[in-house]
C-alpha cells in the first residue's frame, strides 16, 4: 500500500479528530466557533459526521432516554434542543410527536432525529468558522495507528494513507458490545442478532423464542426492535442481577443535598444519605427520582476523589442498581417492555452468561448459571441477541487503533480498566505516567476518569473545555 508523508512541520490540519460521532462533532463545533483561523480534520468511517454509533439508528422507536430539556448540545443553553425541536415540528418534521400530549421540552425524540440536530449545529458552526478562515474536512476512513513526533502527530489509516497534525484528539465514542470485535471472543456476536437490526428480526419466525443477554437499555431497544419487526413469541432475558431499567419520569427539583455535604465521599455514605433523601421525598408525595437526579452533577467530583478501593466497592456492589435507577428507560419504550412482561411474553432471569453450546435441530443454545445456584444449565432458543451494553475496557476491544495505542504505550488503561487514563484537561497519560502534549481524549474513553462520561451534557461540557485548551495549537 502506498503511504503519503508530509514534510516536517507541514500538517494536513492543526487538529486531527479521530471519530466523527457526537464527541468529535461537538468538539469541532466548539473549535469552529472560537476566534482565530484553524484547520480541522475529522477521521470517521461513516459518510456523515455527528451521528456515530448512537445516533445512526433510523427507527422511530429507538429514542433518546432523556427528554429534550436534558439533551442540549450547547453547554451554555439548556433550552437549545427544545427550541430546535419546536421549530422542526412546526415545519412539519416528526409528525408522530403529536401523539404525545406533553410539552415539547418533555418529548423523547428518535435518536436519528437527534443526529439531524447535531449535524445542523455543526453546519452552523462551520459557517461561523468560515467567517474567520477556519475549515473542517472529513476523511472517510478508519484510523489504525498513531505516532507522536517531535513537532506533531501522524495518523495512519486502514488504506495506508497518513495524515499529520499538530495535535490529535481521541473522540472514538462508545464500543457497543454487540458490534465490537472482542480480543477474547466467545463467538457470541457471530451468533447473535444486532439489537437494532429490525430487518434481520423481521426474517425470524414471528413465534420464535428469542434469548437476550443483558437487561439494560440495549435490551429495551432490542425488545422495541422485535416489536417493530412483528415478533410475537416469547423473549427470555438473562442478566447477572435480573434488574430492569426504571422508567424515566419528570420529577420536580429537589434540594442539592450533596452540595451541602462535601464530606460525603464513600459509596456507603452516599447510599445511606441518598436513601434517606428518597424516603423524605416519598413522604412528601414527591417522586424518588427527584433526589436521585441531584446526584448527577456531583458524579465527576465524587468519582475523581474516590480511592481505587472505593471505586471497586461501587462497581462491585452498587453499579447494577445505579445503572437501573439512573440510566432509565424512555417512557414509550418502558411501556412496551412492561406490556410484554405483564403478558408473560418477556421474562427476566438473574443468571450469568457462560458461553455458547451446540444447539439441537438448528436452534441456538447458551450455558448459564442462575443466581444462587452452583451448577450451570443450558437454555435453547431460536435466536440470540447480545444486549450486554458497552465495552469500556480498551484491552478487550479488537480494533486496530486501541490495540496499537496500548501496544505503543501512548495510552494506558484508566481506573479499573475503564477507558484510558488522562489528566483533567483531557491530555492522555502514556505508559511512563507522562501527560501527552499532543494527544487528548474526550467522552466515553474517559469513563474511568469521571465515571459518567457518555451523556450528551457530559460530552458537551468536555468539548467546550477541550476546545479552549486546544486553541493554543492554532
Amino acid at each position: 500500500m502506498s503511504q503519503t508523508h508530509s514534510a516536517p512541520g507541514i500538517h494536513d490540519a492543526q487538529i486531527l479528530i479521530v471519530g466523527g460521532g457526537l464527541s468529535g462533532a461537538l468538539l469541532a463545533a466548539q473549535l469552529l466557533r472560537l476566534p482565530g483561523r484553524r484547520r480541522l480534520l475529522v477521521i470517521e468511517p461513516r459518510g456523515e459526521l455527528g451521528r456515530g454509533e448512537a445516533y445512526s439508528a433510523m427507527e422511530l422507536g429507538h429514542t433518546l432516554n432523556g427528554n429534550a430539556a436534558r439533551m442540549s448540545v450547547d453547554p451554555d443553553d439548556a433550552d437549545d434542543l427544545t427550541r430546535w425541536l419546536t421549530q422542526h415540528i412546526a415545519g412539519g418534521g416528526w409528525p408522530e410527536s403529536r401523539q404525545q400530549a406533553v410539552p415539547i421540552s418533555e418529548l423523547f425524540m428518535p435518536r436519528g432525529l437527534f443526529g439531524v440536530y447535531v449535524q445542523q449545529r455543526l453546519a452552523e458552526a462551520q459557517a461561523v468558522g468560515a467567517l474567520h478562515g477556519s475549515t473542517l474536512s472529513h476523511v472517510r476512513g478508519e484510523a489504525v495507528d498513531l505516532q507522536i513526533e517531535r513537532d506533531g502527530v501522524c495518523l495512519t489509516l486502514a488504506d495506508g494513507q497518513q495524515r499529520q497534525g499538530a495535535v490529535a484528539v481521541l473522540a472514538t465514542g462508545m464500543f457497543p458490545a454487540a458490534r465490537t470485535p472482542q480480543t477474547c471472543s466467545s463467538g457470541l456476536n457471530a451468533a447473535a442478532l444486532d439489537p437494532w437490526d429490525v430487518a434481520a428480526m423481521a426474517r425470524l419466525d414471528p413465534l420464535s423464542t428469542v434469548l437476550i443477554i443483558g437487561s439494560g437499555l440495549t435490551m429495551v431497544d432490542a425488545a422495541v426492535s422485535l416489536g417493530q419487526a412483528g415478533h410475537r413469541g416469547p423473549i427470555e432475558v438473562f442478566s447477572r442481577h435480573g434488574l430492569l431499567p426504571h422508567v424515566r419520569r419528570q420529577p420536580p427539583a429537589w434540594d442539592d443535598f450533596l452540595g451541602r455535604a462535601p464530606n460525603l465521599r464513600s459509596p456507603r455514605q452516599l447510599l445511606r444519605e441518598l436513601r434517606q433523601q428518597c424516603r423524605q421525598a416519598q413522604a412528601l408525595g414527591i417522586d424518588w427520582q427527584a433526589p436521585l437526579d441531584t446526584v448527577r452533577g456531583h458524579i465527576p467530583r465524587l468519582w475523581s476523589q474516590a480511592t481505587d478501593g472505593q471505586r471497586r466497592q461501587f462497581v462491585r456492589h452498587v453499579r447494577p442498581w445505579w445503572e437501573s435507577h439512573h440510566h432509565r428507560s424512555p417512557p414509550l419504550s418502558a411501556e412496551w417492555v412492561a406490556r410484554l412482561h405483564e403478558a408473560g411474553r418477556l421474562r427476566i432471569h438473574a443468571a450469568s452468561y457462560q458461553g455458547l453450546e451446540p444447539g439441537q435441530g438448528g436452534r441456538l443454545a447458551i450455558r448459564l448459571r442462575y443466581r444462587g445456584t452452583e451448577h450451570s444449565a443450558v437454555v435453547q432458543g431460536d435466536a440470540l441477541i447480545n444486549s450486554s451494553g458497552i465495552e469500556y475496557d480498551w484491552r478487550k476491544v479488537a480494533r486496530p487503533l486501541p490495540q496499537q495505542l496500548l501496544a505503543r504505550g501512548w495510552v494506558t488503561p484508566g481506573p479499573l480498566a475503564l477507558g484510558i487514563r488522562a489528566a483533567a484537561d483531557g491530555a492522555v497519560y502514556n505508559a511512563h505516567g507522562q501527560a501527552a502534549e499532543r494527544l487528548f481524549a474526550l467522552g466515553p474513553p474517559l469513563r474511568g476518569m469521571w465515571w459518567e462520561s457518555t451523556a450528551v451534557t457530559d460530552v458537551a461540557l468536555q468539548a467546550k473545555a477541550l476546545a479552549a485548551r486546544l486553541a493554543a495549537f492554532s
